[in-house]
């Protein structure tokens, strides 16, 4: 549910888009962001620090986008998010010297505390990964090309977050007894 939940609205902007124009598709993002996240907030009482940060930057851009009938700048958003998030999980972690994966998950997690920074990392890297495809397809391929890559661009956040599921299940205590159990040396 929550899976779908999370898609609802990219999914609307993709259908409003292939009825119809960048702008009504832009505006029913918004709405169905909006809609998300009222929903998320009536549930848990509460809006997770990037869900704020992703109906905030809807919000902002995609006004943008309609104010000034300019498609770069919701095409432009993702960069904006993952960019932000890449520096939010760096500073983090090389200056403040916290990890911030770690704060948000580390009740429902066990990972040492090695693997929780390679963890971060990789997410920075992904980050920034996410931030430089988006902002190459934005600026060299067409709006159609573009939204058609948002649609299909949905393999790496998905493998990358299996692929993050599958390390710290490799990595969490549980496991690794579990592995240590079965194979005595």
């Amino acid at each position: 549910m929550k899976f779908f939940l999370d898609l609802f609205p990219i999914l609307l902007f993709f259908a409003a888009y292939k009825f119809s124009t960048i702008y009504v598709a832009t505006a029913v993002l918004m709405l169905a962001t909006v809609a998300q996240s009222a929903w998320m907030y009536k549930r848990e009482g509460q809006l997770a620090s990037l869900q704020k940060a992703t109906l905030i930057l809807i919000l902002v851009f995609g006004s943008l986008t309609l104010y000034l009938q300019d498609e770069r700048f919701i095409k432009y958003k993702p960069t904006l998010l993952y960019t932000c998030m890449a520096v939010g999980l760096f500073i983090a972690q090389f200056i403040l010297k916290k990890n911030f994966l770690k704060t948000m998950l580390g009740s429902q997690v066990a990972l040492e505390d090695d693997k929780w920074h390679t963890l971060s990392t990789a997410w920075i890297i992904y980050c920034l990964f996410m931030a430089s495809i988006n902002a190459y397809v934005a600026s060299y391929f067409s709006t159609d090309e573009w939204v058609n890559f948002k649609i299909w661009g949905y393999v790496f956040p998905l493998t990358f977050i299996i692929g993050t599921g599958f390390y710290i299940a490799k990595n969490t205590p549980s496991h690794k007894t579990q592995t240590d159990d079965q194979n005595p040396q």
